[in-house]
């Protein structure tokens, strides 16, 4: 009889939260573990949840009551929740819901195989602490596995701004920012396994600081070291604070070649008013200064930013600058939410905006988003972009990549291999991709 068990992981939310996911899957392989695409066949679920969205946590018990039928048909099978719901609600969740048999939070994952063999003697685990002990660290030794031609690589966790809608800094913690010595082991390690692209993630990445040889390091620091890192191609970098968006970081991007002209940069509203009652300690003014700093060092960054509409006492003048914010700066892309109240936050407290006004401004906001990132993509049209290809498309010989503007490309020429950067000019463009030739 085989001692290998299977272990199914549902990913909610942010790229940090897809790392953790891949972590926790690598340190369970450790415990016999191999993943499986399907809940049905698994010794244990693991559902890794965000708190971000609205209703983030009715969903996991949502999704929780599905796999009552599971349980009841095979006994032995363990359930679990971690990350950021699992950090806010951990006892509640247990309460609530007895069929799940452990909770770990995000800084406590590294413990996940102690948890599950306290689970598998009959017990319930939990553990939501913020340890002492370095999780990365503990994970270092974790069994290894080949990769894609991308992987995201967590530099630092939590934040110290205390946005009044945000959550984060109770379920990450403050900020922490790993030292360079350990980033630059793990990007050697994922590039000797097969990466070429890394994505350096942070809930506030750009306020990096961790410890270097010769004192505390910036995120352009950071950027530069990996820029000499043997086979590694691109860098990325996701999510930034305009606050920390300092001068030797603005530089890298119009100096430093492995650094991608993509840059995600939320400013959530273009009101000062809003701006100031969110707590996020910049002007509509100082962020299009900002961006024009940025473009000057290199002009053809592709922006993408965050909006949040109907924020408690935002009126339609508010929305409206907002609005003319997005018109002068001209967004490749944009990620843009209906505000919704997070237990425990200030604005959670204030008076709320009209559901169906907030709607309507989603609605409009979302059509000037879509009209600009489709004029970006459609002047694409004719250029060559450099395209790092990941997987093969839906049609014979097709295969799928990202370009340097992280627009996704499709190229149909069976001599395209996954892995491979190849010149490709663009031929047409779709509603979310390109499709282009190997020039």
């Amino acid at each position: 009889m085989s001692d290998v068990k299977k272990l199914y992981i549902k990913t909610y939310g942010c790229q940090m939260n897809v790392y953790d996911s891949e972590r926790m899957a690598e340190v369970m392989g450790g415990s016999g573990y191999v993943t499986t695409d399907s809940p049905d066949d698994a010794d244990m679920i693991l559902l890794n949840t965000c708190h971000i969205r609205e209703k983030a946590a009715e969903k996991v018990y949502s999704e929780l009551g599905r796999f009552k039928p599971l349980k009841a048909a095979k006994p032995d099978l363990k359930i679990g929740v971690a990350g950021c719901v699992a950090q806010a609600e951990g006892e509640e969740i247990m309460a609530r819901q007895p069929l799940v048999d452990l909770v770990v939070g995000p800084q406590s994952y590294h413990r996940l195989p102690q948890l599950e063999a306290k689970a598998r003697a009959g017990g319930k685990a939990l553990d939501t602490d913020f340890p002492e002990e370095d999780k990365f660290e503990k994970l270092k030794d974790r069994p290894k596995a080949q990769r894609g031609p991308t992987a995201f690589l967590t530099v630092q966790e939590g934040c110290d701004k205390f946005c009044a809608f945000c959550v984060v800094p109770y379920t990450r913690g403050a900020e922490v920012s790993r030292p360079v010595d350990r980033i630059l082991a793990e990007a050697r390690d994922l590039v000797e396994r097969g990466v070429r692209e890394i994505t350096l993630l942070g809930q506030n990445v750009n306020a990096y600081h961790g410890a270097g040889p010769d004192g505390d390091w910036t995120l352009a620091q950071l950027i530069w070291a990996l820029d000499k890192v043997d086979g590694l191609e691109r860098i990325r970098f996701t999510t930034s604070h305009p606050n920390d968006m300092s001068d030797d970081l603005i530089a890298a991007h119009g100096e430093c070649s492995k650094l991608m002209p993509y840059l995600h940069l939320p400013v959530q509203s273009g009101s000062n008013k809003i701006l100031k009652r969110m707590n996020r300690s910049h002007t509509a003014e100082s962020y299009l200064k900002l961006i024009e700093r940025i473009r000057e060092a290199r002009p053809d960054i592709l922006m993408s930013g965050d909006f949040i509409v109907g924020f408690p006492e935002e009126t339609e003048a508010d929305f409206q600058d907002t609005m003319e914010l997005i018109r002068a700066v001209n967004y490749g892309q944009a990620f843009s939410f209906k505000y919704s109240t997070r237990p425990g936050t200030p604005a959670a407290e204030r008076a709320q905006v009209d559901d169906a006004e907030a709607s309507d401004r989603l609605t409009r906001l979302q059509a000037l988003i879509t009209q600009q990132q489709r004029a970006v993509q459609d002047s694409m049209v004719g250029r060559e972009v450099q395209v790092l290809f990941e997987k093969p498309g839906r049609l014979d010989g097709q295969m799928v990549g990202k370009s340097e503007y992280l627009h996704a490309v499709h190229v149909a020429d069976a001599q395209a291999a996954r892995g491979d950067i190849a010149r490709v000019r663009i031929v047409e463009s779709g509603p979310n991709s390109l499709a282009g030739v190997l020039a």
